[in-house]
């Protein structure tokens, strides 16, 4: 079982390593909390971050919250959320402290535009991650890709698109439940 010092620091080194925000930590909380603490099982990390996703505020925060909660109670959730946002404060700091300084610097402009691609990249590795562990097919792909195109193309609410889906998915395991009682 994580320690209190154990999580602020697990956390700690997950939000000092960190570039483009919290879809971006997913890859390194999976390694730090799943792989090599083993604190948490798959199934419970994957959990742990619908419900984080679905909640308001930032990402990275309520999945620190979530954890932190689930590992230790209150305090360990104050402790995965403090240990989560200390660097990323002291770093947004310090650089507005100087921003000044290399405002218009042309290769620090060029650091931050070859930075771009690797944050996609840390944000798309665990979107495919998810999709295996969650048992996304060729076959079922359809739900999400059709989520996707009705909240972007036609503007239909998010929150109606999650009504929809759970209502679908407990009618879909009820019928499947059936059949498998009957068989």
């Amino acid at each position: 079982m994580a320690g209190y010092f154990e999580l602020l620091w697990s956390f700690f080194k997950i939000g000092s390593f960190t570039l483009g925000g919290g879809f971006a930590m997913i890859p390194l909380m999976e390694k730090e909390l799943v792989q090599r603490k083993q604190w948490l099982s798959k199934e419970e990390f994957l959990d742990l971050l619908s419900v984080s996703q679905a909640m308001p505020g930032v990402f990275a925060v309520n999945m620190a919250t979530s954890i932190g909660y689930r590992l230790r109670g209150k305090r360990g959730a104050v402790m995965a959320v403090l240990g989560n946002i200390l660097m990323p404060i002291l770093t947004i700091l310090l650089l507005a402290m100087f921003i000044r300084y290399f405002r218009d610097n042309a290769v620090v402009e060029s650091i931050f535009k070859g930075i771009r691609p690797c944050v996609v990249a840390l944000i798309a590795a665990p979107v495919f991650t998810m999709a295996k562990n969650a048992g996304l097919t060729w076959q079922n792909c359809w739900i999400p890709l059709l989520a996707a195109a009705l909240i972007w193309l036609l503007g239909v609410s998010p929150v109606l698109i999650i009504i929809i889906a759970g209502i679908g998915g407990f009618l879909y395991g009820r019928i499947k439940d059936r059949k498998e009682a009957s068989a």
